[in-house]
């Protein structure tokens, strides 16, 4: 018979490794207190919610988030619609109508810094309305070392610290998306390169030439290098693109979706004369980026 749950809240974007470190103690404090994990996240960001002109850039989308977070954590999680009603709940209250009324949470515990409900608040108060409304709250402990959190990542990742990025993430960051069809100019000149439909929201690296893993429709795993630009040797006013180069590859992707792993970044995004002088470029950075490929094997 389940005795009920202890629970944790978060909306876990990127599930990072200081996430991981907060679901590790919540599975270890269920277990002492013969309690079920159960993780509480939301169906978007709040934000979008009580700040109409926000606009997300995510770490994850929310499939890629509930797909992680069922890889490293043995509870159950539970996703909560944000709305403008939720929004409005006080702490006291989410915990009573929520916590303890829907989902029979017994213990909650909190992230070292997180705060919830409508106008927060400290953890002596979190703790005080706890006993109000029979629920133990328990701080967790922090993640030893640098701080991990999803903004200073979504920092490093805007910087194009890939490898800085990957190492609080605990995995490298990606990309999935459909192939379409572009100009094929890249082909052109040699490089011929898939070009991505990343999912909305979903945070870009910036602009540059990057090291890359690719990851098949059929499950293999190529290098590759990718560039995300405006593409300013070709294109006037142009649009930010994703595009990969696949080393050793000759087939047709069209339609197919893959995914991106970034190892690291090389250069920046430059403008050329000519296309010639492009093909060079990309012929010095294929040599450069394949040796960063394997390095990180």
């Amino acid at each position: 018979m389940n005795k009920g749950f202890a629970a944790t809240i978060g909306f876990f974007d990127g599930v990072h490794r200081g996430h991981r470190y907060l679901l590790k103690q919540l599975e270890e404090l269920a277990a002492a207190n013969d309690l079920s994990p159960i993780a509480v996240t939301f169906d978007c960001h709040p934000r979008t919610v009580v700040q109409k002109d926000f606009v997300p850039s995510l770490l994850t989308t929310q499939e890629e988030k509930l797909a992680l977070l069922s890889e490293v954590f043995k509870g159950e999680v539970v996703v909560l619609p944000f709305t403008q009603e939720l929004s409005a709940l006080s702490a006291k209250d989410f915990m009573e109508s929520v916590l303890r009324d829907k989902l029979n949470a017994k213990l909650l515990l909190m992230g070292y810094n997180h705060h919830f409900g409508h106008g927060g608040g400290t953890h002596e108060e979190y703790e005080a309305w706890g006993h109000e409304t029979d629920i133990k709250v328990c701080l967790a402990e922090a993640l030893s070392g640098e701080k991990v959190s999803s903004s200073r990542i979504r920092s490093l990742i805007g910087l194009g610290e890939m490898e800085k990025a990957n190492e609080m993430l605990g995995y490298p960051y990606f990309l999935t998306g459909k192939v379409s069809e572009g100009r094929q100019i890249g082909r052109q000149i040699g490089f011929p390169t898939a070009n991505l439909l990343t999912a909305e929201h979903k945070l870009l690296p910036v602009c540059g030439v990057y090291a890359v893993w690719v990851r098949m429709p059929d499950g293999t795993k190529k290098g590759g290098m990718l560039c995300i630009g405006h593409r300013p040797t070709v294109e006037e006013n142009g649009k930010i693109s994703v595009e990969v180069h696949i080393f050793d590859f000759s087939g047709n992707l069209y339609g197919e979706s893959i995914s991106i792993d970034f190892i690291g970044k090389l250069r920046d995004e430059r403008h050329f004369d000519s296309l010639q002088s492009l093909q060079q470029q990309l012929t010095l950075d294929a040599v450069s980026v394949k040796e960063m490929i394997r390095r990180s094997k």
